[in-house]
């Protein structure tokens, strides 16, 4: 799976360095794995922040790839140079996918690649962005979007989030949790289609963060929200208002999504009947089970098992 990491008018390394650990780290362990180049259509070296400087091949027309990931770009370039634009849009006119990682979705949306898609970038530039952009469907509240085609990440670090999530996607959550441990983060992220990353806790251990562990850990038909609230030491209401507030969706959306993280992994994983995963995953039986895939995956646990299972 060839991917292209694309260098435009500034150099971030922050940024790059997320994109090269990601995609062009070699990974023995994983075969295939993808296989990455750094790229420019406008320059051969770039600067970089304290006297740093890069080397990369420059090119004039972009080679075939699966996914073209866009680091950064400046958000003062109001018209991106026509020749780049035309190639992001052949690039994915021919069936590419491109990522953007926290000021990239200037270049996303200047290109179209965000209509009719759900657009987010750093915090600081949100404001320059709907008012360039208007008419687009742009979120505060989220790390990133990601459709399985365009994508895009907030923060500079939230593009690790992203591209766990692509990784994911490619090639299950066994490589992604992988990753994602060698990075030093937590191994399992939402699911999804829309693909909603929770935004971090800033609670103690000793209070919502502890009892979230604890029903990710302890998932039955059994578990309600109430049991969650009470080992929170919180009322029902409070719990509801603190859930909303950092995941962005409800208790009962939250609690689902964990399930559902659960099985995934187990369909991955295991020889285990679809009946013994909805049990071990926590949904009643595999009739909820395959509901709620279809309802948040829109795909069969056993169309998932194909597609994601490798032996």
């Amino acid at each position: 799976m060839r991917v292209i990491i694309l260098l435009t008018e500034q150099l971030s390394l922050f940024e790059l360095g997320c994109a090269v650990e990601l995609f062009a780290m070699p990974r023995p362990e994983f075969q295939p794995w993808y296989s990455t180049q750094i790229l420019s259509l406008s320059a051969g070296s770039y600067n970089g922040l304290a006297g740093s400087s890069l080397q990369c091949e420059q090119v004039d027309t972009l080679p075939p790839a699966d996914l073209l990931l866009i680091p950064s770009f400046p958000v003062s370039v109001i018209t991106p140079d026509a020749r780049l634009i035309a190639e992001l849009q052949r690039h994915y006119q021919q069936g590419g996918r491109i990522i953007s990682f926290c000021s990239g979705s200037f270049l996303l949306a200047a290109a179209g690649l965000l209509d009719n898609r759900i657009a987010t970038t750093h915090w600081r530039y949100a404001g320059q962005f709907k008012q360039r952009y208007p008419t687009l469907e742009y979120k505060d509240n989220i790390l990133y979007h990601y459709d399985g085609v365009i994508g895009c990440s907030a923060g500079s670090a939230a593009a690790i989030d992203l591209g766990i999530e692509v990784i994911r996607q490619d090639f299950g959550y066994h490589c992604a949790n992988s990753v994602a441990r060698r990075l030093v983060l937590p191994a399992h992220r939402s699911g999804g289609q829309a693909q909603f990353v929770e935004k971090p806790l800033t609670l103690t251990k000793s209070g919502i963060s502890q009892a979230l562990d604890w029903a990710t850990s302890n998932l039955s038909a059994q578990l309600s929200i109430d049991d969650i609230a009470k080992k929170a030491n919180m009322s029902r209401r409070t719990f509801d208002r603190h859930i909303n507030k950092h995941y962005n969706m409800t208790a009962l959306q939250w609690l689902t999504e964990r399930k559902l993280d659960s099985a995934k992994t187990l369909l991955e994983a295991s020889e285990l009947s679809i009946d013994e995963i909805a049990v071990k995953a926590g949904f009643d039986n595999a009739v909820t089970l395959r509901h709620n895939f279809r309802k948040y995956l829109s795909v069969s646990p056993m169309q998932y098992k194909r597609t994601f299972l490798r032996g």
